[in-house]
């Protein structure tokens, strides 16, 4: 049975994510899957470098902070995939969302990050806004799965390594590789 699908009966679309707790920083990410001929695919970005940015320069997936107008996390998602990469979720297929998950750096009052996935059947085609993003790209989930991309991350700042992948000259590491690395999990 084909990632996507296998992916699809694990999640549940109608069970939202939790309202977010006004006490927390939270943020949701959108886990944009294409069921592409050659093998299914993840959007990413290339987060633009700023200063005082813990993710500055990173491979991410679009998302960001939850606002309270939102309403909820996945709008959050969607809004933000709009904001960052221009392109619109909202009539996406939405598979439902992972759990939270907590960044290692994201500093002393943390922050939660929701994963909400979407699959989408045409590829959508990005266009990176200057503030937030300064590349977009497709990973294909099954080389990512093989092995075939498995390296370390050494973290400049802690000196300590992580699990990663290198793809095309961009290195995927930390909670984004966590996050990508459940959904493989779930779809297995």
């Amino acid at each position: 049975m084909p990632l996507i699908e296998q992916l699809a009966m694990k999640l549940d679309p109608a069970a939202s994510p939790a309202t977010p707790d006004p006490g927390l920083r939270c943020a949701a990410v959108a886990v944009v899957l294409h069921a592409h001929p050659g093998g299914p695919r993840v959007l990413l970005m290339k987060r633009a470098e700023r200063d005082g940015d813990p993710w500055s320069g990173h491979i991410s997936l679009p998302g960001g902070r939850y606002e309270p107008e939102d309403g909820d996390l996945v709008t959050t998602a969607i809004r933000e995939s709009r904001e960052e990469l221009d392109i619109d979720l909202s009539t996406a297929r939405l598979l439902g969302h992972l759990p939270s998950m907590h960044p290692v750096n994201a500093g002393p009052k943390g922050v939660q990050v929701t994963p909400c996935v979407f699959v989408v059947e045409s590829a959508l085609e990005p266009h990176p806004s200057a503030a937030e993003a300064i590349a977009a790209f497709w990973l294909p989930l099954e080389t990512a799965a093989s092995g075939a991309l498995d390296a370390e991350y050494l973290h400049p700042d802690r000196e300590m390594t992580f699990p990663s992948w290198n793809y095309e000259g961009h290195v995927i590491w930390g909670l984004t590789w966590r996050i990508l690395a459940d959904v493989l999990e779930r779809a297995r």
